[in-house]
């Protein structure tokens, strides 16, 4: 809980971090107010009769009051920052675009991928828990479809339940997503148990169900013999190094496979006024061909229901019908 105060540098992140340490304190309040409360049981207790409490215990039921009015305090504010952040969500979902989590292991080198699929600047350093506040990047497939990749806090074995509470608005991030990548250090002498741990902590946060591609980094800092018996154990893991750029065009095009894909044929003649519209299909659909005739441009394309929605003024008619 020390090295995440240490690291908190969002409102959001020190929020978290405090009520977990809070939660952390409450049922560990004893020691020395114990000890005076035993003692002082007579009128030695500044006056009180027999049976009354001692200094002790009143020291100590007054800081436990205060630590659950600021525990309550610290769920409400974060409840507020949950609400902005599932509108920010919801607002990502109605235009369709897709999003990947990223997580793992602290210390993985999830960040270091980000950096590497984004170009988004994250702090990238050699320690423990380095991110604790959720990054969102915007991020392009091969094709050009866009979707948005979230870097998350580091996970451990043994993550203790204060903290996968406190950050459960964050971790939400990793549920809601439409892909997770799972990214283990190869290079670690236990990358398997990394998995495992991870997974206790995707379980606690209902997020087992989140289709997952597991990605190796560090495979520049691996042996042929470990790449070799990690690989029968990982069948279907993409395997980077986001140090060099290894295997980072092929994750690339793993990603872009493996996000959902708009399911809505059309055939669209779009005047050229509404090329705000092209640009949309070129954003969040899939372009099969397109054309510039004479009064605007041909699109063949898939998209969402919503954009079909918005496009079905400018169909091009069936021959025939």
């Amino acid at each position: 809980m020390d090295i995440f105060a240490q690291h908190a540098t969002s409102r959001e992140g020190k929020a978290q971090v405090e009520l977990a340490q809070m939660q952390y304190m409450l049922p560990r309040l004893r020691g020395w107010g114990e000890s005076l409360s035993r003692q002082a049981g007579g009128r030695v207790a500044g006056g009180g009769g027999i049976g009354t409490r001692g200094p002790g215990e009143t020291k100590i039921e007054t800081d436990r009051r205060r630590i659950r009015a600021r525990v309550s305090k610290l769920r409400k504010e974060i409840a507020g920052m949950a609400t902005a952040r599932t509108t920010q969500r919801n607002s990502r979902d109605r235009n369709s675009t897709p999003s990947v989590a990223i997580a793992g292991y602290t210390n993985a080198g999830k960040s270091s991928l980000l950096n590497r699929l984004t170009d988004a600047g994250v702090l990238v350093q050699d320690q423990l828990f380095a991110t604790l506040d959720p990054t969102v990047r915007r991020a392009q497939t091969p094709d050009g479809r866009e979707f948005t990749m979230t870097d998350t806090v580091g996970f451990v074995r043994h993550l203790p339940h204060q903290l996968v509470d406190a950050f459960r608005s964050t971790l939400e991030e990793v549920a809601a997503a439409d892909l997770l990548v799972h990214v283990v250090d190869g290079a670690d002498p236990d990358p398997l148990g990394q998995i495992d741990a991870v997974r206790v902590v995707l379980n606690e946060i209902d997020a087992t169900k989140v289709p997952e591609l597991i990605v190796v980094n560090k495979v520049d800092a691996m042996s042929q013999d470990d790449v070799l018996a990690l690989r029968q154990a990982l069948p279907g893991a993409a395997w980077v190094s986001a140090r060099t750029g290894e295997g980072i065009e092929a994750l690339r095009d793993v990603i872009a496979a493996r996000l959902p894909h708009p399911h809505v044929d059309v055939d669209v003649l779009v005047p050229y006024d509404r090329g705000d519209l092209v640009a949309r299909v070129h954003r969040d659909g899939e372009v099969v061909e397109e054309r510039h005739e004479a009064t605007g441009t041909r699109l063949t394309a898939r998209v969402e229901p919503d954009l079909a929605a918005l496009l079905v003024d400018y169909a091009v008619p069936v021959a025939g019908v």
